[in-house]
């Protein structure tokens, strides 16, 4: 019996490896979308650019997930997509058209407390003190990347990306719940066919069709926001939702804003100091922190088991 536990420990923690790799990915992928987000926004107002984002990206989710489509058809599910993607991303949209990198990137990193609240008020989560931490160290790490970003803010602007956090905090507790035992390609194609329909209306009612863009950089931008932005990342976070505990997979999150600096700094000759360094390294930090497995955190339970094995021995005759 003694040998069985090791072995199931080795499993978890290979099915775990693979979630925490789709999650970083995902984290990663979606900092590159501010940027993209941005560049497209010279284009397309908010409205069709969420419409448009998602028209091209469910229907290749479909055609990968076609086997699950009918298991993922469900009502839940569809209602889940109007409110996690359509109104989340809407409301995101406009409020980064209506405030500074800087806000956005401080509101965004709150999401991962939203998340450990909302689930621990479902009762579908229990984040330990430990990830408290890790959440409020990478939080700190958020303000200080931050403090490199321009003007432009306005408290609308804020308050619609806040409101996208509260909602998406709530789509990302409830989301395993919805996975379960179905396809995330198959479930993610059938979320963003759902927010296509709420999103679509919103555009035609609120601004005239759009034309071509004047030069190819916004048009390859958003191209590649609906591609690499949206399939890639939304696919592989609800592949390690499935697999995590809801606010584990939420900490991850914190690489959006990290990312979203750093492409800022490289490709957009954004300003950095000390601080914004600093304020990356403490996010990763964070980051490990809120992952780290509760059996070998401070090193105490392996120190009880070391006395318990030693008591045992000196028992024996």
């Amino acid at each position: 019996m003694g040998e069985i536990r090791p072995r199931c420990i080795i499993i978890v923690h290979v099915k775990n490896r693979s979630a925490i790799l789709a999650l970083v990915a995902a984290g990663s992928l979606w900092g590159v979308t501010v940027a993209l987000s941005k560049l497209s926004l010279g284009w397309l107002d908010p409205s069709w650019l969420t419409s448009l984002r998602f028209l091209v990206a469910a229907p290749i989710l479909a055609a990968i997930g076609r086997r699950g489509l009918r298991r993922a058809l469900t009502p839940r599910i569809l209602a889940s997509g109007t409110i996690g993607y359509g109104a989340v991303v809407l409301l995101q949209n406009v409020g980064i058209d209506h405030t500074s990198v800087s806000h956005g990137a401080i509101i965004v990193g709150a999401l991962p407390v939203v998340v450990a609240l909302v689930a621990a008020a479902l009762g579908t989560g229990r984040a330990r003190a430990l990830v408290w931490v890790g959440y409020a160290v990478a939080l700190v790490g958020v303000v200080l990347v931050a403090k490199g970003g321009g003007g432009g803010a306005t408290t609308s602007g804020d308050m619609l990306v806040f409101a996208s956090v509260v909602l998406s905090g709530a789509f990302i507790a409830i989301q395993p719940n919805l996975l379960r035992g179905r396809d995330a390609a198959a479930v993610t194609a059938v979320q963003f066919a759902a927010a296509e329909l709420v999103s679509l209306p919103v555009a035609l009612l609120g601004s005239p069709l759009p034309h071509g863009p004047a030069t190819p950089g916004p048009a390859v931008a958003f191209i590649a926001l609906a591609l690499v932005g949206t399939i890639l990342p939304f696919w592989l976070f609800a592949y390690g939702q499935a697999r995590v505990a809801p606010e584990f997979a939420g900490a991850f999150v914190n690489l959006e804003p990290l990312v979203g600096a750093v492409v800022g700094w490289v490709a957009f000759a954004n300003p950095v100091g000390v601080w914004q360094i600093v304020g990356a390294l403490t996010v990763i930090a964070g980051i490990l922190i809120s992952l780290r497995p509760p059996e070998v955190a401070f090193g105490l339970p392996r120190l009880q088991r070391a006395i318990v094995a030693a008591l045992d021995g000196a028992r024996r005759p």
